[in-house]
């Protein structure tokens, strides 16, 4: 971007650290004492969102400059580059750009490494649908419900309750948000449904990665060759 004529200023990947996501049932109790279901947490990566310094550069360079800037960041064209997701859907990018540009240089293979990337963020996703709807977590579910209804909560599972939950920027009260977070993961110790959810999601995890072994294995080498090229290149940085 600087040989472009721009300015990027890298940023932290996690600027808010206490952000965790819990894909089928809240499971850490001093978490949840502490954050509840994450509305302080979500406030706060909305205020590092509406405060990004390239955002803000971006915002005020003059329209001319702002698109030649967005341009030069990700590409003129938004295609080019095509990679298919376990359920055949395209996703495409350009493959141009210093985005490219510094993902060509790290992982040599742009194209094979694009790919292995779309399968692998699909993988999350996928494997949360297999455990959600295998029998065992079913009925773990229904011993969860059974549990949060003798607390006072009436929800059919804590996918049903985070549907519940109103929009970070009116949460209920701390002392409600933390009481039905903690009933959450009381519920979900006694009635099996944690430790059912990591069992299963370690069990479709292992089959997926092995379904989509290629990409798997591409995904992890291609970051481990890259490793010393990152590391050089930041140490020239450093030396600028």
């Amino acid at each position: 971007m600087r040989d472009k004529g721009f300015v990027y200023q890298p940023v932290p990947r996690q600027p808010v650290p206490d952000a965790r996501t819990f894909p089928y049932v809240v499971d850490d109790l001093e978490w949840a004492r502490q954050h509840g279901y994450g509305s302080d947490i979500e406030r706060q990566r909305e205020n590092v969102r509406n405060n990004d310094v390239n955002q803000r550069y971006f915002q005020g360079l003059p329209e001319n400059r702002r698109a030649s800037a967005i341009a030069a960041a990700n590409g003129n064209r938004p295609q080019g580059l095509t990679a298919r997701t376990p359920d055949g859907t395209a996703i495409t990018r350009s493959p141009q750009g210093c985005q490219s540009q510094a993902q060509r240089k790290l992982y040599q293979n742009l194209e094979s490494w694009f790919q292995a990337r779309v399968t692998m963020d699909s993988l999350p996703s996928l494997r949360g649908e297999e455990v959600t709807a295998d029998p065992e977590y079913k009925k773990a579910a229904r011993a969860w419900a059974a549990c949060m209804r003798t607390a006072g909560h009436d929800f059919k599972d804590p996918a049903a309750l985070r549907a519940a939950l109103p929009p970070p920027k009116r949460p209920l009260s701390r002392s409600e948000e933390v009481a039905l977070a903690t009933s959450e993961v009381n519920c979900g110790q006694s009635s099996g449904l944690a430790a059912t959810s990591r069992r299963l999601d370690r069990k479709y995890g292992a089959e997926l990665t092995k379904r989509y072994r290629s990409d798997a294995n591409a995904w992890l080498r291609f970051r481990l060759v890259a490793l010393p090229r990152a590391r050089s290149v930041i140490e020239a940085d450093r030396g600028r």
